[in-house]
């Protein structure tokens, strides 16, 4: 692990996220420019983990990973809702627009709509529901506004994952393909299902059917063969410009006149309504992880819980766990962005806690990566030795 870290710390751009309230220090470990990718690596000097409410720890880290552009972000407030934490991960695609302007606005409109978290110490999950489908309604259409008035040509969209934590309380609302996942002494518990127009989960049989109800189709599990997550905020085209994106696509040749001519497109084909979970946390709650897609479709849930609690045996530092984990993804192989936040509830003694190993697989699959990394380097060598 320590070597595929320091190579990849020359080859990938990372930059970390942490609550907005503590300015860090930037500092520059490298940099280098070549025609092939960015080549640098920026660390950001904070306290090692970052205390919250109720004795909750936070850690969070982005990585760019092998991406042309960095879209995702994260987000860790812990004012203004009334006792309760709000953590949040955004994924981006078809541009950073959609993020930039999510990681302010979502926030300010769960605030006005959970009546500066008012609804959520009232524990009425139905007024709660209500409230979040209220401020992810709202923020989608002042987004798709935005996007209309000053971003011209802009096709850029975002998923959202978001949670409230407050003691004993947990409530999320959630979008896309991002995941969260609650470690409950050592046992993954998954508590999100990804929205992507493929698979045979009852999740995406119910996304599929969605689509083709609002008069959709679905191409190599892609909404009309572009995007393949079907519920995010923006995405334009699928939503108030979805003639135009036909019209479109005529002219580019996608598809045929008398095609359109069949088509009757009578709702959104992605949307921003979410699924809402409120979850009780228990003594068995050790730590909240959510991330992007770019973490779980590199890694098993399982082998993640497991990853994190034996860093946090070693050292107990909620940040550093998180950053490691990021770029355990990225050893192997994610060829994605990877953002991740961790919420440390405090009700673990992590010293006295037993190392868990990791599966066969899981180490397998590191060897092999050490393997392939380390034979690309030497090839490399040996090439610019000629």
């Amino acid at each position: 692990m320590a070597l595929l870290s320091q190579q990849l710390q020359r080859f990938l751009l990372t930059r970390l996220n942490y609550n907005s309230n503590f300015k860090p220090t930037i500092r520059t470990i490298a940099a280098a420019r070549g025609k092939n990718h960015c080549c640098s690596a920026i660390a950001i000097d904070a306290p090692s983990s970052l205390g919250g409410i109720s004795g909750i720890r936070w850690g969070s880290a982005s990585f760019q990973g092998l991406r042309e552009e960095m879209e995702d972000d994260v987000v860790v407030q812990s004012d203004g809702l009334d006792g309760f934490c709000f953590a949040a991960v955004f994924d981006g695609h078809g541009g950073v627009s959609s993020v930039k302007f999510l990681r302010d606005e979502l926030y300010k409109e769960c605030i006005a709509t959970l009546q500066g978290g008012l609804l959520l110490s009232g524990k009425d999950f139905n007024a709660i529901k209500k409230a979040l489908q209220e401020a992810f309604e709202n923020a989608d259409a002042k987004l798709l506004n935005w996007l209309e008035m000053n971003a011209e040509e802009d096709e850029s969209g975002s998923t959202a994952t978001v949670v409230f934590i407050g003691g004993d309380d947990l409530f999320i609302s959630h979008i896309g393909d991002s995941s969260v996942v609650l470690s409950r002494s050592g046992k993954a518990d998954i508590l999100t299902n990804p929205h992507r127009p493929y698979g045979s989960n009852q999740a995406s049989l119910q996304e599929i059917k969605r689509i083709r109800e609002a008069g959709g189709w679905i191409v190599n599990g892609r909404i009309c063969g572009d995007i393949a997550v079907s519920r995010a905020f923006g995405d334009i085209r699928f939503k108030t410009k979805k003639n135009e994106m036909l019209k479109k696509g005529v002219e580019e040749g996608r598809w045929s006149e008398k095609f359109v001519s069949r088509v009757k497109l009578n709702k959104d084909l992605v949307t921003a309504s979410p699924d809402i979970f409120q979850v009780a946390l228990g003594p068995d709650a050790e730590f909240l992880l959510l991330a992007s897609d770019g973490l779980w479709d590199y890694m098993n849930s399982s082998d993640i819980v497991k990853f994190v609690r034996n860093q946090l045996r070693q050292h107990g530092d909620v940040q550093l766990a998180c950053e490691a984990l990021a770029r355990a993804a990225l050893d192997q192989r994610s060829q994605d962005n990877v953002s991740i936040v961790i919420a440390d509830l405090g009700r673990t003694d992590w010293r006295n806690l037993p190392l868990q190993k990791q599966s066969f697989a899981y180490e397998l699959a590191q060897a092999f990566a050490t393997i392939g990394i380390v034979s690309v380097g030497i090839w490399m060598s040996s090439m610019l030795s000629l």
